[in-house]
């Protein structure tokens, strides 16, 4: 009886310890658990508090909405101070947007326009931006400060873009680039166009949609104009890239644009008959050879040139070899191609299409008449019964005589 009451006495200690040891590790885990965000809570603010701009230039920028709260809220949203002179607008994708709903613990962005109109002078400008949740009892406020200032006349008046500056294709392709030029100045000018490219190349100016060819282009103050830049590279051109550089000038002012035409050569090919023989003759069931070059006459390697063919219906066409892995340029490789009719074709003229398909669209068709004819066996047994039946009317004209 007291041994069982010592063992009992130990065991109840064993988990007074344990007890003690794991209790920091679950208070530990409890706090590390516990959320120390605030019941409710939001703020708006701007990507930016202070920004320095040119004279008419609109400033775009991102404003968040912030949940902090544990709570979902709608958050209203508004900009309670705009300058005179100054368009302010909130849009989320295309709407305009005075509200969002904001999950808790997350943010979500309005794109911020703040557009000048062409009184607006130098000097800074302050704009407010108050949220609010929707019952009102949680308020923000950040303010953004625009610093307006003089432009330098004729630095930065011409400005180019473009949404692809570099174009890739054959060597006879022709590449056209389009350029978005703007006049940032507040008055009427004159452009003069012109581009650096690699040594006969052909580089030619044209008005967006248009064919005629221009050397220079005038435009408003404040307005932008789109430009055609066609390039056209010399057949003899090898694969590679190849720089070319626009210039547009106005007076001393200038703008470029670094644009960029990749070559990967030309894909092209020939095929035919060493002789320039295009017929064939075989007999019915039986096959026949014919020699097929294929050559690559453009400027790049062609890759996995494969054959096909386009024949009678139960014929038969095979390909020695039925594939070539590379043609170099201007390379030649022969091809035999064995053609065999089948057993139930009639004698007479048939048409089979020998393809040639290689890389980048480029493929060759060669139509051979094919002759059939009957099998000189058959010519034999013919004489044979020719012979026969003069022999059988010559026998029976001898007998009747000696009647």
């Amino acid at each position: 009886m007291g041994r069982m009451r010592m063992e009992q006495g130990l065991f109840f200690l064993i988990v007074v310890m344990c007890v003690s040891l794991l209790s920091p590790v679950f208070i530990f885990a409890a706090e590390e658990k516990k959320d120390t965000r605030p019941e409710r809570g939001i703020t708006v603010y701007p990507e930016f508090s202070t920004v320095s701009t040119g004279k008419g230039e609109t400033v775009r920028m991102d404003l968040t909405l912030e949940n902090k709260g544990r709570a979902d809220e709608t958050i209203d949203v508004k900009i309670s101070t705009v300058p005179k002179g100054w368009k302010a607008t909130m849009k989320g994708g295309s709407y305009l947007v005075a509200g969002m709903y904001v999950a808790n613990g997350k943010s979500r962005n309005l794109a911020l326009s703040l557009e000048p109109d062409k009184t607006i002078g130098p000097g800074g400008y302050v704009f407010q931006f108050d949220a609010q949740t929707a019952d009102g009892k949680f308020t923000s406020t950040h303010k953004l400060t625009v610093n307006v200032q003089e432009r330098v006349p004729g630095v930065d008046d011409i400005q180019i873009t473009t949404s692809y500056p570099v174009l890739r294709g054959q060597t006879d392709a022709r590449f056209e680039f389009s350029l978005e030029v703007l006049n940032k100045s507040e008055s009427d000018r004159a452009f003069n166009l012109a581009a650096i490219g690699p040594e006969k190349w052909e580089i030619n100016f044209k008005p967006a949609y248009e064919a005629k060819q221009i050397s220079s282009l005038r435009m408003k103050g404040g307005q932008s104009q789109t430009v055609a830049v066609e390039v056209s590279p010399p057949r003899e051109a090898k694969s590679g890239e190849y720089p070319v550089l626009v210039k547009i000038s106005s007076g001393e002012q200038k703008a470029e644009a670094k644009l960029m035409v990749v070559l990967t050569g030309i894909y092209k090919l020939d095929a035919g008959t060493p002789t320039g023989i295009l017929s064939l003759e075989t007999m019915v069931g039986k096959p026949a050879t014919v020699s097929l070059f294929v050559k690559n006459t453009g400027s790049a390697i062609n890759r996995n040139v494969s054959f096909t063919s386009f024949k009678p219906e139960n014929w038969e066409v095979k390909f020695n070899p039925e594939k070539i892995e590379a043609l170099e340029p201007n390379a030649l490789k022969q091809v035999e191609v064995t053609i065999t009719p089948a057993k139930e074709a009639l004698v007479g003229d048939y048409s089979v299409g020998l393809m040639v398909d290689g890389e980048k669209g480029s493929s060759k068709t060669v139509e051979m008449r094919t002759t059939v004819r009957a099998s000189t066996a058959w010519g034999w047994i013919g004489i044979g019964i020719i012979i026969f039946v003069i022999a059988g009317l010559c026998g029976l004209f001898i007998w009747l005589g000696r009647r």
